[in-house]
C-alpha cells in the first residue's frame, strides 16, 4: 500500500491522503473544487460580510475534474483509468443538468460506473465532491 499527496490538488481538509494505492487499484479520497494554489473555491460569490450568497456549479465541476486529474497523475495514473465515481451534490435539483452536461464532456470517451447523490452539506462551502476509484494495473517493482 502507498499513499499519494500532491501540491497540484487542494490539501485535504482532514487527516487523510489524496489517494491510497492498494494493489492495482487507486482509491481517491473525496476531491472538491478548491483551488490548490490559494484554497479559493471557483465560482463562489460572497457578500460584504463574507457570507456565501451563490455559486457557479459549472466552474466548480471544471475545477473538481481538474483536481481529480491532478491526483490521478500524481499517482502515475490517467483519466481513462477511472472505473467508479461517486458524485456528491448539495443541490441535485438545481445543479444536476449542468453537472451532467459537463460530466458528459469530460467523460465522453471514458465510461466509469457512476452514482450521484444529494447531500445536505460538505465540510467547506462547495457544491460538488467526487470519490473515485481507478484501475492502475500491476505495480512496477522497484
Amino acid at each position: 500500500m502507498s499513499t499519494v499527496q500532491t501540491d497540484d490538488a487542494p490539501a485535504p481538509v482532514g487527516l487523510y491522503p489524496h489517494a491510497r494505492r492498494v494493489g492495482d487499484l487507486l482509491f481517491l479520497s473525496g476531491i472538491g473544487p478548491r483551488n490548490a494554489a490559494d484554497n479559493s473555491i471557483p465560482g463562489n460569490r460572497y457578500d460584504d460580510r463574507g457570507q456565501l450568497v451563490g455559486y457557479d456549479i459549472a466552474a466548480q465541476c471544471r475545477s473538481v475534474f481538474q483536481n481529480v486529474k491532478a491526483v490521478l497523475e500524481a499517482a502515475g495514473g490517467r483519466w481513462e483509468q477511472l472505473v467508479d465515481i461517486t458524485v456528491f451534490l448539495t443541490d441535485i435539483t438545481r445543479d444536476f443538468e449542468t453537472y451532467n452536461r459537463l460530466y458528459a464532456e469530460y467523460f465522453a470517451d471514458v465510461r466509469p460506473c457512476r452514482t450521484t447523490v444529494e447531500i445536505t452539506a460538505l465540510p467547506t462551502p462547495i457544491a460538488i465532491e467526487l470519490k473515485c476509484i481507478a484501475y492502475l494495473g500491476p505495480q512496477e517493482s522497484p
